[in-house]
């Protein structure tokens, strides 16, 4: 623990004699800086679409769970009447808000996705289609499908469920999935980072070895490495960060793209979140710069 707070401090105020050990140009420091603003970048993005995605699948399951549908199957003469008495049930029914049947020109823009908009709809046996808005907690479908068998026999109720936790499900998968990438990056960023320092330690190993002579200790050393690759992760990681958050910024809204990009990007306090990744980017360099730079000091005794 005081190793650790001794390298931070150390990290912060820095020592201008330890860091000639360390190149501050070349191509250990061009491959941190670019790692590090790559993967800040993906990060972002990363972030963006796991977010939007939670906020998409719970708007839409939000939009189901409000709404039913009653499917009204019956011959021609009885269909008109099968609906009257079907509202007439959903209107005494608690957590019913409204129920009314859709439209001819309404189901025809239900069925144009699929079959075109010259559908003869008048001239196919369609089923009338009712709407449910429900109120409060909502009502309960058994109670409800048991009235309108008895009442309604030709009336079939979807409540929408098969389509809600699929959605749920595949947005809990997604949210995951992005989570799991920002943490491959953040895996990524470390062995990049590794592998820089690494080589840095060992095209300084005659600067290392004269720095031992004169009576220089490892951890000495070590933290003039992992505060310059600290430095240089942090930097990157803030470009990178700034680049993805004006992307997400000019993602298209959904007036222009259409409804499946709505939500996409951050909304509100959502853009402190993409500010937590330089500081995270310059975590894992310490401890990866750190981990390498003792690892090699080690070996070169």
């Amino acid at each position: 623990m005081r190793l650790a707070i001794r390298d931070v401090l150390a990290l912060i105020a820095g020592d201008p004699q330890a860091d000639r050990a360390v190149p501050p140009t070349g191509f250990t420091a061009r491959l941190t800086l670019f790692t590090a603003a790559a993967m800040a970048f993906l990060a972002v993005f990363a972030m963006a679409l796991s977010l939007a995605t939670g906020r998409l699948a719970d708007r839409w399951s939000e939009e189901l769970a409000r709404t039913s549908t009653l499917r009204i199957s019956a011959p021609a003469d009885q269909a008109a009447a099968q609906a009257r008495r079907a509202i007439a049930v959903l209107e005494t029914t608690p957590g019913v808000a409204a129920a009314r049947p859709l439209t001819a020109e309404e189901q025809r823009n239900l069925l144009e996705p699929w079959f075109g908009p010259d559908l003869p709809i008048d001239a196919l046996p369609i089923p009338q289609l009712i709407e449910i808005i429900e109120e409060g907690s909502g009502y309960d479908p058994i109670g409800l499908r048991a009235r309108l068998q008895a009442e309604v026999p030709g009336a079939v109720l979807d409540d929408h469920t098969r389509w809600r936790e699929p959605l749920v499900a595949a947005a809990g998968r997604l949210r995951m999935l992005g989570w799991l990438a920002i943490a491959l990056i953040g895996l990524a960023t470390g062995a990049m980072i590794t592998l820089a320092a690494q080589s840095a330690l060992a095209a300084n190993a005659q600067v290392i070895r004269v720095m031992r002579l004169v009576g220089a200790q490892d951890s000495y050393i070590a933290r003039a490495f992992v505060r310059r690759f600290t430095q240089r992760a942090l930097m990157g990681a803030a470009i990178g960060t700034l680049l993805g958050m004006i992307a997400v910024f000019a993602l298209p809204d959904a007036d222009v793209a259409g409804g499946f990009l709505t939500g996409l990007g951050f909304r509100g306090a959502g853009w402190i979140w993409p500010l937590l990744v330089p500081p995270l980017a310059a975590v894992v360099a310490f401890l990866a710069t750190r981990a390498a730079a003792m690892r090699t000091l080690g070996e070169q005794s």
